[in-house]
């Protein structure tokens, strides 16, 4: 079970998600970057920009609800996960609409105002983003999308992204296709649990879809969030937090991580009295220490930190994070990749 615990001062509220606000504007510039070296094509550069957008209204609607936290009686206090994960817990997001009562203070009844504003204008990352679908092209008869959802994984409390490459050989295409696609929709939802592996995933879609070939599918985990002033998690980076001792704004490191699983090749498959069907062979990476356990083909770690931090981390040296990947952003926005 997740450890939360309420922010109670005013101050403190506003301090945590001014320092969310940066921490998603960085996130896009660090996409930008990925897409620069052909980690990420534009597509998917766009989806994750969507998302974390959608991260940056929610964050900013509770910044909005919780303005007075501890200071007018019925303001509510955000409950954050300070152990694990750094942010929100997942029940803000469920009860992000949730009904209130009518504030008797005029600069209370103002934060909900523009509370439910910030709400009414929507693209936010709520607790479930259904699938969407990007048309990618045709190659040999067959058309190819981009099928993209996330979800607040409640369990861990952070947000996750899906991004799945499929070949379509239906008849229509499947955004259009009134039966597979609502189908569709509602199977990957469903599966969308941080401890199913990826190849649970991708499998249990290629046998329920005979038309629809998963070709490589992807997780991103957007956290944690670590913060020597606000979180207590342990790890090599909690050391290196308090030991940079930066300024409010810099004092702070996300870990983005990339789940990745490739279909290598595909083969037939006998299906019933007569039929045959296309099933895809993943590819499983051996050196991962659990080899087939990992039921990906890689995983991918990353860190992204401002220049304090990172500074501190090299001292140090920590040896759990000498292979990750370090984006190091600047107070003005610039990313450099280590």
């Amino acid at each position: 079970m997740n450890d939360t615990t309420p922010i109670e001062d005013t101050r403190v509220t506003r301090r945590y998600f001014a320092k969310f606000e940066r921490i998603t504007q960085h996130m896009v510039r660090v996409a930008g970057v990925m897409e620069a070296e052909g980690a990420l094509t534009k597509n998917e550069v766009e989806v994750l920009s969507r998302y974390i957008a959608g991260l940056t209204y929610t964050f900013r609607a509770l910044s909005l609800k919780y303005l007075f936290a501890g200071r007018v009686s019925g303001a509510g206090k955000l409950m954050f996960d300070f152990k694990e994960s750094g942010f929100p817990a997942a029940a803000e997001l469920m009860e992000i609409v949730g009904d209130q009562e009518i504030p008797t203070r005029l600069q209370f009844a103002l934060s909900q105002r523009l509370y439910y504003e910030e709400l009414a204008q929507g693209q936010l990352f709520w607790l479930r983003n259904d699938p969407d679908a990007i048309w990618q092209g045709e190659v040999g008869g067959r058309k190819e999308f981009l099928l993209h959802w996330a979800v607040y994984d409640s369990q861990v409390n952070l947000p996750t992204i899906y991004l799945m490459d499929v070949e379509d050989s239906g008849n229509q295409a499947l955004p259009k296709d009134a039966r597979r696609w609502p189908e569709v929709q509602a199977q990957l939802m469903a599966q969308s649990q941080g401890d199913l592996k990826l190849l649970t995933i991708a499998r249990g879609f290629d046998i329920d879809f005979p038309d629809l070939h998963p070709k490589r599918l992807r997780r991103f985990h957007l956290g944690p969030m670590y913060s020597h002033a606000f979180t207590r998690q342990s790890g090599p980076l909690r050391e290196v937090l308090a030991q940079a001792q930066a300024p409010e704004g810099e004092d702070w490191a996300l870990v983005w991580t990339e789940e990745d699983l490739i279909a290598n090749h595909a083969e037939l498959q006998k299906s019933g009295w007569f039929g045959r069907v296309e099933r895809q062979i993943f590819a499983l990476d051996p050196t991962a220490g659990m080899g087939a356990d990992t039921g990906a083909t890689a995983t991918r770690r990353a860190i992204m930190l401002p220049a304090r931090p990172y500074q501190a981390r090299e001292e140090l040296g920590p040896p759990g994070l000498r292979d990750v990947r370090k984006f190091v952003v600047s107070p003005a926005g610039r990313v450099l990749v280590y």
